[in-house]
């Protein structure tokens, strides 16, 4: 009998309190200061339930419970709902400072309704029995010029047609001017970036000539969540905007934006991916990021209506009372997740969308499909990763972005590691001792 392999022991950055935390059993428990020693020291703690909850196994038991769970994640990962990304245009009206699809050329002939009738046929003999639903990218998707709004107004009448939900992410500017075509199909949810207060979204986010954006986003998230649509709000975070937190969640607060049930929200970070900032060392570690929301939240108690930081798996145990099932991938795609652009391309996911050379086939003039490449995608996970297979985070990890993986090494089979203890000690503080912390 040992301790398993899986435990994840961390102390709560405030209380010093001590938890247990094991995804393979499913259980979480916070330790007495005797017990988590013995764990420190690799010894079993004379506790009667200690084996009971998985903490402390047999490895041949362990081996067979593993195996049983993988399996399970690939069967339910089998009847997921599947993401269609489709990207339009990678034309943009904004000139953001963190865009990264800045060094793409890209020719911009428009969308054309025969690809569009491609897209959709693909779809019906690739995915028949799946249910899945449709995102719109870009670039930006919802461009006003005649001949883009009748090519969207086409892809839309299509959606509906197939009966397959439709996502939006946007920059917002013209939503309003979209949401009476966006009535003749379901609509799963609208993502619009808001990166602060006018001030500073504003120099992060204008328009191609300079001018501001802010006021008109908010206009079009305002008559969006009128018309009954759901609004994911996300801000994109860096060491420039990340002050901005505070005022833009009392923002949403007073606009009553987070009493609506069909509002949410997600804070994001640039990646070290591709291009994605003018002055990189204004990215923020995933650590930094939210030890920054973490602090903030403390001192501004509102930011908690607004957002709700996942922290790992403490968010989600937490809201359930209960542990997320194991993580074996975090990667989605071209198992959960395929991208196409107006070019006829496929691609695995958004983080690859628009990079020619990472192209897996088409499917206009012709389908097509490097069954190599799309394999390798599918297989990836923690144990086709050398790195994941022994680390005891790897259950809460996932093994990371594959493509943020692969932009590093070169490789698809290398991890891209999550910070997850140093998540957890904030995400267990957070969400079980706010109270006492509370400034």
């Amino acid at each position: 009998m040992h301790l398993s392999r899986h435990n994840i022991h961390i102390t709560s950055r405030n209380s010093g309190k001590s938890y247990l935390i094991n995804l393979l059993s499913g259980n979480a428990d916070i330790l007495a200061p005797l017990e988590s020693e013995e764990i420190k020291k690799g010894r079993v703690p004379q506790k009667a339930d200690f084996i009971e909850k998985g903490y402390a196994v047999e490895e041949s038991e362990e081996i067979a419970r593993y195996r049983e769970a993988y399996l399970q994640f690939l069967d339910e990962r089998d009847k997921d709902e599947i993401q269609l990304i489709f990207i339009p245009t990678y034309a943009c009206n904004f000139s953001c400072s963190y865009c990264y699809q800045s060094g793409y050329m890209n020719r911009d002939e428009g969308l054309q309704e025969k690809v569009t009738d491609a897209f959709f046929a693909y779809v019906r003999t690739a995915f028949p029995n799946r249910r899945k639903y449709i995102t719109l990218f870009g670039g930006e998707p919802l461009l006003i010029s005649p001949a883009h709004y009748k090519a969207i107004a086409i892809f839309i009448d299509r959606c509906a047609t197939e009966k397959i939900p439709l996502a939006i992410v946007t920059n917002g500017y013209h939503l309003a001017e979209y949401l009476d075509l966006l009535g003749k199909v379901s609509v799963k949810e609208i993502q619009v970036t808001l990166d602060g207060t006018a001030a500073v979204h504003d120099v992060r986010r204008r328009l191609k000539d300079g001018n501001p954006t802010f006021s008109k986003i908010i206009d079009g998230i305002d008559k969006a969540l009128e018309a009954g649509f759901p609004v994911n709000l996300r801000m994109v975070a860096d060491r420039e905007n990340i002050s901005q937190l505070p005022e833009l969640s009392e923002l949403a607060v007073q606009k009553g934006w987070t009493r609506n049930p069909l509002f949410k929200t997600q804070i994001g970070r640039n990646y070290e991916l591709h291009y994605c900032q003018e002055t990189p060392g204004n990215l923020l570690s995933r650590v930094e990021l939210w030890e920054q929301v973490y602090s903030m939240a403390l001192e501004y108690p509102w930011i908690a209506e607004f957002h709700k930081p996942a922290f790992s798996v403490a968010r989600f145990l937490s809201e359930n009372g209960e542990l997320p099932s194991p993580l074996f991938d975090s990667c989605t795609g071209c198992k959960t997740e395929w991208a196409f652009d107006y070019t006829g391309r496929i691609y695995s996911c958004t983080a690859t969308v628009g990079k020619r050379e990472e192209a897996l086939g088409t499917f206009y003039p012709e389908i097509s499909l490097e069954r190599d490449k799309v394999s390798e995608w599918e297989q990836r996970d923690v144990l086709s990763i050398p790195e994941c297979r022994d680390c005891n985070l790897q259950l809460a990890c996932g093994g990371g972005c594959a493509s943020v993986a692969k932009n590093k090494t070169g490789r698809l089979n290398t991890p891209d590691c999550r910070p997850v203890k140093e998540l957890l000690t904030l995400g267990m503080a957070y969400y079980y001792e706010f109270e006492d912390l509370k400034i």
